[in-house]
């Protein structure tokens, strides 16, 4: 388990009861993409259903890893996925309920997974949209790009070795 810094956040495990709020936080981050359709809320919803069946099969793949709920003052409020590698920890996937955004808490948790790399001297990474909006508060953390991969970035985030020296 991770420690965390905010002591209004936890973590506890992904379970198969959480899907139904797993596919709903999937909705959510996806919701202004699929404002910009015509689609019936039907074809939106099946869209949501199958890109999230798919993407939960692509992250059931990760070796080494740990899926956690975010939650808030014991609310459900997103999700925080890590891989651990032997050269980075990776955020597999962070993302919060649009009622949540903005306030500090994906930065608090980033803050405590840095923290978590820092003790394995190991960097952090991540994957990120260009046009994401949380990419500025990447980069004001201190994750630069070290590949562009056309419509993502991949982001690392150095280990802070100074704190050990």
């Amino acid at each position: 388990m991770i420690p965390l810094l905010n002591p209004d956040l936890q973590l506890r495990s992904v379970s198969d009861a959480d899907q139904s709020f797993l596919l709903a936080l999937y909705g959510s981050v996806r919701e202004p993409e699929l404002a910009q359709t015509d689609w019936s809320t039907d074809q939106k919803k099946a869209f949501l259903q199958s890109q999230f069946a798919a993407q939960s099969q692509a992250y059931a793949q990760y070796n080494n890893s740990d899926f956690y709920i975010v939650c808030y003052q014991g609310q459900d409020i997103g999700r925080l996925y890590l891989q651990y590698r032997s050269d980075a920890v990776s955020i597999v996937d962070i993302s919060l309920m649009s009622d949540y955004r903005s306030q500090g808490l994906g930065g608090s948790l980033l803050a405590s997974v840095i923290a978590l790399a820092n003790t394995r001297h190991l960097p952090v990474q991540i994957h990120v949209e260009k046009f994401n909006p949380a990419l500025s508060l990447y980069q004001r953390l201190g994750f630069r790009a070290i590949k562009d991969k056309e419509v993502y970035l991949q982001l690392e985030r150095a280990a802070d070795i100074t704190e050990y020296l």
